[in-house]
């Protein structure tokens, strides 16, 4: 297990380092969006993180631009929402993409994530880590969180922040091992 977390937590702290720094930086986007009307708005979708899934992630595909917001039902456990896109020829269920070994997570998830969501215990805050949950590309997304199990949230949180690879954290194996996986599909 100790090989799948490392090949998460690899793709997920090369993402996370990279999108740290970019997280405070949501006003911009408010001024581009207040020239839309409410019907090209585009629609946002809640998805809820609980130990160990996702509830309100849609069985409907969505559109191109709809928005994932990512809460926290957990009291103890940091999570969070990693989207990819998958290759078109790609037809292996979140299911069994999440059992992979090392070196095909590694293929698969080599490109950057269209999103990264963190949320803190207790309905804390959203972070957006990488984008702002949009998924703008037509196809089908693999949707999973790579946080070790047990993981103190702060210290999680301070290590991506400061690590140039994974963050060294202690814990378990990541809570897709644990079943937190899904997929969508936006048109």
């Amino acid at each position: 297990m100790h090989t799948v977390r490392r090949a998460s937590t690899i793709v997920l702290a090369l993402t996370l380092a990279a999108g740290m720094a970019a997280c405070g930086d949501d006003d911009d986007d408010e001024g581009a969006t207040s020239s839309t009307t409410e019907a090209t708005a585009p629609e946002t979708v809640e998805v809820t993180a609980v130990d160990y899934g996702y509830e309100g992630l849609p069985d409907d595909p969505i559109a191109s631009g709809t928005r994932l917001t990512l809460t926290n039902s957990s009291t103890k456990e940091l999570h969070e929402l990693v989207a990819f896109l998958l290759p078109e020829d790609e037809e292996r269920s979140a299911e069994e993409i999440a059992k992979l070994p090392e070196a095909e997570l590694g293929q698969l998830f080599a490109g950057e994530p269209a999103t990264v969501l963190l949320a803190l215990p207790d309905g804390g805050d959203m972070i957006p880590a990488v984008g702002d949950g949009s998924v703008t590309e037509a196809g089908r997304y693999v949707v999973f969180c790579a946080i070790p199990v047990g993981a103190d949230p702060q210290a999680y949180l301070d290590a991506a922040e400061t690590s140039q690879g994974p963050p060294e954290v202690e814990g378990g194996p990541p809570h897709f091992t644990q079943g937190m996986y899904g997929e969508l599909t936006v048109e």
